[in-house]
């Protein structure tokens, strides 16, 4: 498997402030990689310039080997590469279901014209409405799709979204913080579909997260970033026992 993800010396500066230092790494297609760091390292910042929230200063980001470093973001989440939010965004009072819907891409029945003809777009809706349940039984979500969004846990929400990036046809997925908030045995849960989606469908999955007792024994891949900079990669235990690494959290 080839690399679906590279970023090519990468740098961001916010005033003085350098929070990307000549970045380069790569994400292999169909793996769970994990982006770790303490607070402050620049791991949210390296999300928000690959999905195209902010412009790099130099460097270059690919996605299957396309330039996306200009691109913005909803021109990247058409080449299905989509990303998810530490605090979830969703439409708080429609349903689980009518969530995952407008994620369709080119519904047919949103043309004013077409609109008018139910022949036109039934169809189209009908096998629409039954990914999106295929899509909620895979995230475990399928017994509350009736539910108003604002209803569920914050791990329910979290796999909502998830369902949402699904639906839009993303097979690349770009995680911050999947877990945060959530109680240890729902962020097990969390995980657990992960790997099934990354099995199961080939679905990439890169990913920021803090809860290193529960990530680490899910993920195949390590990334490790310090004060901007890349300073590990590699599998689990080979980069948590990296000096470097240990250094960066414990402050030596």
């Amino acid at each position: 498997m080839g690399s679906v993800i590279d970023v090519q010396s990468v740098s961001k500066s916010f005033g003085n402030l350098r929070a990307l230092d000549d970045i380069s790494l790569s994400v292999e297609e169909k793996s769970l990689t994990i982006l770790m760091g303490p607070n402050g390292s620049g791991k949210t910042t390296l999300i928000n310039v690959i999905s195209g929230y902010y412009k790099p200063d130099s460097g270059k980001v690919l996605f299957r080997g396309r330039d996306i470093t200009n691109m913005p973001p909803h021109g990247i989440y058409r080449l299905g590469l989509a990303r998810t939010f530490q605090i979830p965004a969703l439409f708080w009072k429609l349903t689980v279901l009518e969530n995952v819907l407008v994620a369709k891409k080119d519904n047919p029945g949103e043309s004013f014209a077409r609109s008018l003809f139910k022949r036109l777009w039934f169809d189209d809706e009908k096998r629409a409405t039954e990914r999106a349940f295929r899509i909620l039984e895979l995230v475990g979500l399928s017994s509350v799709w009736d539910r108003p969004a604002a209803t569920l846990s914050g791990g329910q929400m979290k796999l909502l979204e998830i369902s949402r990036a699904l639906m839009s046809g993303a097979d690349t997925l770009l995680l911050d913080e999947p877990i945060s908030g959530v109680n240890p045995t729902l962020a097990h849960e969390i995980f657990g579909k992960l790997v099934s989606l990354k099995n199961e469908y080939g679905t990439t999955f890169f990913l920021v997260e803090h809860r290193l007792d529960i990530a680490l024994s899910y993920v195949d891949s390590v990334i490790a970033m310090a004060y901007g900079k890349l300073i590990a990669s590699g599998k689990p235990q080979q980069v948590t026992s990296d000096e470097r690494v240990i250094d960066a959290y414990l402050g030596g």
